[in-house]
């Protein structure tokens, strides 16, 4: 590991030298991709620094134990040594951590659907609480969220909605939470207080340009129409909204709407996004079939049957299925208070991908 973590320091200072030179300073493009390269290695090169700081502050007390002191100064320079030795250990598990290859998607922007499952009126409030508590975590990140098209339902629901998340990290954020979501609560309609179980389920896609997916235009057929429910009154007036359809030969098609914009072209380009992060889902999850992978997160269709997160209202209890860790305040997870749950997953991510690579953690 400290071979691996030596060349990466030696290439973070080859990286300062580069930018240095003026070769590179007249040339924007390298210089841009020198900088990136340099900003990845950052968190990486700073750890192992403060690790090298660390490993000669315990040589330092070492050996000034090792001269022998006087009994106050030498209790002093046991709690020191205990401390930094401490420091150590998190670094070291920090380290393994960041040595782990990165997830290509992390700094991407996300498309996220969320549609209505069982329960009727009930599951499609419940779809309602989840794109609230999306866009509301969006927002304590500074993100932007940006609607394609919502179809809402009579109870004032959601039977479908599809929007962007455009920030620093969202997927690496929020690629955790594709998959069923139950919820266990009384609903506002029931007048015997009954507990119901309802569903929604949700897929997190990477953002894909098109450097990253190309599509044939051959394989698509655009239609535009006018847009009804969700936009506002000027949407609702023009031929703005746009479906995609697309079928590749024998493939099955796929169709995508976006009717949120006034501007036919602009719900035509957010309607691409969608249908290139589909793509990029169905490609991924035949590779992950073919694979016989089982990772915590997947690209996929968020339709899978087996839930991953049940909210019981009546006990105020939050379980996720796949780390079976259990969280308290729904309120307050719904008002996007989701750190607490992204980082337990986080965790129990990392440590089985240190266990698939050997690593002990």
């Amino acid at each position: 590991m400290f071979d691996k973590l030596d060349a990466v320091a030696q290439r973070y200072d080859e990286l300062s030298e580069l930018m240095a030179s003026n070769e590179v300073i007249t040339n924007p493009t390298l210089l841009q991709q020198y900088a990136r390269e340099q900003a990845e290695l950052g968190e990486v090169v700073g750890a192992y620094r403060r690790y090298r700081e660390i490993e000669r502050g315990i040589a330092e007390t070492q050996a000034l134990l090792n001269d022998g002191l006087e009994a106050e100064l030498r209790e002093l320079a046991q709690d020191e040594l205990r401390l930094l030795r401490e420091q150590r250990e998190a670094l070291e598990e920090q380290l393994k951590v960041l040595l782990l290859p990165r997830d290509p998607n992390d700094t991407k922007d996300v498309v996220v659907e969320i549609r209505q499952g069982t329960g009727g009126d009930e599951a499609g409030l419940f779809a309602g609480d989840l794109f609230r508590m999306y866009t509301r975590y969006a927002e304590t990140r500074g993100w932007r969220v940006e609607i394609v098209t919502a179809n809402e339902n009579e109870s004032g629901g959601f039977s479908e909605v599809v929007f962007e998340i455009k920030g620093e990290g969202a997927y690496s954020r929020l690629k955790y939470e594709g998959g069923v979501h139950r919820v266990q609560r009384v609903p506002a309609t029931e007048a015997k207080g009954r507990i119901h179980t309802s569903t929604a389920t949700v897929a997190v896609l990477p953002e894909m340009d098109d450097l990253d997916l190309h599509i044939r235009d051959e394989d698509l057929r655009v239609d535009v129409f006018r847009a009804g429910g969700h936009g506002g009154q000027g949407v609702n007036t023009t031929d703005s909204a746009v479906r995609i359809t697309y079928k590749p030969g024998t493939a099955d098609e796929i169709v995508v709407t976006s009717q949120d914009e006034r501007s036919q072209l602009k719900n035509k380009a957010r309607a691409m996004t969608v249908l290139r992060a589909r793509l990029y889902a169905r490609e991924q999850e035949k590779r992950q079939r073919e694979l016989g992978e089982s990772r915590l997160a997947q690209v996929g269709s968020g339709a899978r049957a087996e839930k991953i997160r049940t909210y019981n209202f009546p006990q105020d209890r939050i379980t996720d299925h796949r780390v079976g860790q259990n969280f308290s305040g729904i309120p307050l997870v719904l008002a996007g208070d989701l750190d607490r749950i992204v980082d337990a997953l986080t965790v129990h991510d990392n440590a089985e991908r240190l266990r698939d690579v050997g690593v002990g953690v």
